[in-house]
């Protein structure tokens, strides 16, 4: 005579499963978004920023959403915020006195 196997039994590998992708993907993914969603908060002028599109370039200005960024003495452009990929270098580290 087999015993009976509870049903429940049977979701428990699925949940294992479950846990471990959040774990290992959702839960770090969400933690890089905040802090990608904190640095295009904390954006200033002066600092220098990678687009998404692969120019590097310093933040002169804003206009809402929009960021102007020059990419060199005579080209700036309006780009969008999001479009910030990544913080360079921060204006507030360039001014701090460098001990040689």
């Amino acid at each position: 005579m087999q015993g009976q196997v509870n049903p429940i039994l049977n979701l428990v590998p699925i949940a294992a499963i479950f846990i471990i992708f959040y774990l290992l993907i959702i839960r770090p993914q969400q933690k890089q978004q905040k802090e990608h969603d904190l640095m295009l908060k904390n954006l200033k002028v002066g600092d220098k920023v990678l687009t998404s599109g692969g120019l590097y370039g310093t933040i002169t200005g804003f206009k809402d959403d929009d960021l102007e960024v020059q990419f060199s003495q005579t080209v700036k452009l309006t780009v969008a915020r999001s479009a910030v990929s990544k913080l360079v270098v921060s204006s507030s580290k360039e001014a701090a006195p460098k001990n040689a």
